[in-house]
């Protein structure tokens, strides 16, 4: 398997990235924001929506990290930020510009939390970091 490594610098690399990481799990513990790097970033377990071709195949799990540089804000709902053991499974990642390149960028969870990041420009960097096991399910969608 090959380890993914994407860069997003607008908004279509963004759905690229989104699409990759949807249903991925993510401690709240690890994200943060390095306020003097203007860095938020997260550590996740993204579920590889490119394995588990066949129906009875749960598909793998992979350790990967995500980053958005030029941040200026970080505003979070619908969660408790300081819940260290609170686990978040990820839907989408969207970019909305505001002016010129600069922008909203927001992570949205299952259960309506959110983290809004107000950046400069879009500038995010997806990794896988090596590590993959088999899935203990594969994530399933109500259509309704």
């Amino acid at each position: 398997m090959t380890d993914l490594k994407l860069l997003a610098l607008d908004t279509e690399d963004l759905e690229v990235i989104s699409a990759h990481v949807q249903d991925a799990v993510v401690r709240v513990a690890d994200m943060g924001y390095a306020r003097a790097d203007r860095r938020f970033a997260l550590l996740m377990n993204r579920f590889d929506w490119n394995s588990g071709k066949t129906r009875r195949d749960k598909g793998v799990r992979k350790r990967a990290a995500l980053h958005f540089d030029s941040v200026q804000s970080v505003v979070t709902s619908g969660y408790d930020p300081a819940a260290a053991e609170g686990v978040l499974e990820l839907l989408a990642i969207t970019f909305k510009p505001i002016d010129g390149p600069a922008g909203i960028i927001e992570l949205s969870f299952a259960g309506g939390g959110t983290v809004r990041l107000g950046v400069e420009c879009l500038e995010a960097r997806l990794s896988d970091l090596g590590g993959a096991w088999a899935a203990a399910a594969k994530p399933a969608h109500s259509l309704d």
